[in-house]
């Protein structure tokens, strides 16, 4: 009797122990809608989605005590296609996010699979879309393949000071040569009351090194350059940002299937992005709009101009309903498509209504 209290009491202890020094959270996001396509060569194209406003995920993240203020930290977050089950990218377990690193009063650090500083500079301050629905910032701004996320990263984060933050990563390119495949990127931010600016850098190494099989190529480097800043007025939230590209594969195209039919639209090596928008609240849900440029100063000169309006309504804090609508006008031949947070979109209009749910 008193060695099966005993046992129980160390048991008790234990776990009482275990949960004061780790916690781990679930979570994820359901989104679903209806999303009209048309303008492109495949015509109108209507077809439920999934992740128009917010890629459809699940994760989980984590952290452990460490003492003296250090905390050990990991994520791991996986995306899905609510509207088939199946994983968003195929040979892929958490394709979205996945670290493991420290943190602590001088900052964090953290290795894995994680968001370029260009991204969340893009995502977090410059777009009023926050990179979803079909006024989303991908449509004319660079934002796709390793310009959102980079692999074998790491990244370091800094604390808030006196309203500055600041994160510097580095992507191994895991070739021979150390600077084959290497990415780097910075922000650098400052945020104090309804002010927020944040300047990023981003710069991605193309080259292929000789393989049985393939030659190699030099393609050098691509390099982006992104200015963004917001200012809450509280009756309207106004965004701005201003992006300049250069270099093999700086602006790869968010559809690179020749949507338009055709002459294949070239992506550009030298070029910049304007983006201005707002959000305001009304009727109880929050009224988004934007509107961008694409000034393309190669000899093919493909420029494009694009609106985007759309609508939030919370039926809660974790539900919401939206909607929104974009359009684009492509010149010389460009080829940018209307978008949304998980799809590169077929044509040059495109319309989102449904439902996110996150927990």
């Amino acid at each position: 009797m008193k060695s099966s209290i005993i046992v129980a009491a160390i048991a008790a202890a234990c776990g009482t122990q275990a949960l004061a020094q780790s916690n781990v959270v679930i979570y994820g996001i359901a989104d679903a809608g209806i999303t009209r396509e048309s303008g492109g060569a495949a015509g109108t194209v209507n077809k439920v989605n999934s992740g128009a406003a917010s890629a459809s995920r699940l994760g989980f993240k984590g952290s452990e005590d460490l003492g003296g203020g250090l905390s050990a930290i990991f994520l791991l977050e996986t995306g899905y296609k609510i509207d088939t089950g199946e994983v968003d990218a195929a040979g892929t377990i958490f394709n979205r996010q996945a670290y493991v690193g420290l943190k602590g009063k001088a900052g964090s650090v953290t290795l894995g699979r994680q968001y370029t500083p260009y991204h969340t500079a893009l995502a977090s301050v410059a777009d009023p879309f926050g990179t979803g629905l079909a006024g989303t910032s991908k449509n004319l701004f660079p934002d796709s393949g390793a310009n959102v996320r980079s692999s074998n990263t790491v990244l370091y984060t800094s604390p808030v000071s006196n309203g500055f933050t600041g994160e510097l990563a580095y992507s191994a390119g895991e070739k021979s040569s150390s600077a084959t495949g290497r990415q780097v990127g910075a922000s650098l931010g400052y945020a104090s009351g309804p002010l927020t600016v944040r300047l990023a850098y981003n710069n991605k190494n193309s080259d292929v090194e000789t393989a049985p099989g393939v030659v190699a190529v030099r393609n050098g480097n691509g390099r982006n350059t992104l200015l963004a800043a917001n200012y809450d007025f509280k009756v309207v939230k106004l965004f701005a940002a201003y992006g300049v590209d250069k270099g093999f594969n700086s602006a790869p195209l968010g559809n690179a299937n020749n949507p338009y039919g055709g002459v294949r639209p070239t992506a550009s090596t030298d070029g910049n992005e304007l983006l201005l928008g707002f959000t305001a609240p009304v009727g109880g849900g929050s009224l988004i709009a934007s509107i961008m440029r694409k000034d393309d100063k190669t000899r093919f000169n493909q420029d494009a101009r694009s609106w985007g309006v759309g609508y939030i309504y919370p039926l809660s804090k974790r539900s919401s309903l939206y909607g929104a609508y974009a359009a684009i006008s492509n010149r010389n031949g460009a080829g940018y498509t209307v978008a949304n947070n998980s799809e590169s979109g077929s044509g040059n209009r495109g319309m989102n209504l449904g439902l996110r749910h996150s927990f």
